[in-house]
């Protein structure tokens, strides 16, 4: 028997029950699971409200994870927990199929790229598929607070820009973006409008080149304000807001491109592209994200903790 983390009622945490460990079928890899992350898309789809529709229960959460194959080589996987039938990362051992392992370096810090995962593969993917980032530019970065925003910061310095700006509420937020690398930090104030926050965006940043946008709302709105002509926005979440006060003038103006990403577009082998780039960067040295690793047996206890890193479950 394993244990496993397993939630019966859509809207409550998982606990951790013993069961059988999977028997791989034909194409799957049985993979030892050292860390799995708890991440948003994990409680969204178990709180059943998600766009997926609510998930059949019981099932194991988890949409990555990562740990050894048999032979003793580190490796990323991903699953469909939650978005469709089956387990997922948040056992001991799991079976799953060979197009959603990724190898990583022998000497890879498990951990860390179990924090850094799907939420740093959108931030280099986001900025150099969709956002075409070039050598020399400049980027603007807003929730650099969260995971996708701190990936995003280092990301863009080490894809070749020239400065990058972060956008954060907290002011420890703030502080943890210029450590990352950011040139700038500049404040969202709880009252601010597209006028203001962009007033203060260009005092300290002139115009820009890129914007990587994981909030949408009145930043999004901001950021466009202080994009060079032809400059582009990359939209890839909406925590500040599901829509945004766009105005025409500002796009058409620049001539902006206001883009949308999404993971769910890659294919499995840009994934794998980006999550290796994402590997050789953690395991250099050069990419980290804050992140706190627990028990495995406290995931009831962590499921719902909120922060500025990311919870990982080690076993």
């Amino acid at each position: 028997m394993m244990p496993a983390a397993v939630l019966r009622v859509c809207g409550r945490p998982p606990s951790v029950e013993h069961r059988r460990p999977p028997v791989p079928h034909a194409g799957e890899v049985p993979i030892r699971v050292a860390a799995a992350p708890i991440t948003p898309l994990d409680v969204l789809c178990a709180s059943g409200t998600s766009y997926f529709g609510p998930p059949a229960t019981p099932y194991v959460p988890g949409v990555q994870g990562v740990g050894h194959r048999d032979d003793g080589t580190p490796v990323w996987f991903a699953t469909s927990a939650g978005m469709r039938p089956g387990d997922g990362s948040m056992a001991a051992e799991v079976a799953i199929p060979y197009v959603d392992v990724v190898p990583l370096p022998p000497e890879a810090p498990l951990t860390l790229i179990a924090a850094l995962g799907l939420s740093a593969v959108a931030a280099h993917a986001a900025l150099t598929r969709a956002g075409g980032l070039a050598e020399g530019e400049v980027v603007v970065v807003l929730g650099a607070g969260g995971v996708v925003g701190q990936a995003a910061i280092q990301l863009a310095l080490l894809a070749g820009a020239s400065r990058v700006i972060a956008v954060a509420r907290s002011e420890a937020a703030l502080e943890r973006a210029r450590q990352l690398g950011a040139e700038q930090a500049v404040p969202l104030l709880p009252d601010d409008d597209p006028a203001a926050l962009a007033e203060r965006l260009r005092a300290v940043t002139g115009l820009v080149d890129l914007v990587l946008d994981p909030v949408f709302g009145v930043p999004a709105a901001a950021a466009l304000r202080v994009l060079r002509p032809r400059g582009r926005l990359v939209n890839l979440g909406s925590s500040a807001g599901a829509t945004a006060p766009l105005d025409s003038v500002t796009l058409r103006s620049g001539s902006l491109r206001i883009l949308g990403y999404t993971n769910n577009a890659l294919s499995v082998g840009e994934r794998a592209e980006s999550l290796g780039v994402v590997a050789e960067h953690a395991t250099a040295g050069r990419l980290t994200v804050a992140h706190e690793v627990v028990p495995f047996g406290e995931v009831e206890a962590a499921w719902s903790r909120r922060g500025g890193g990311r919870v990982v479950l080690a076993f």
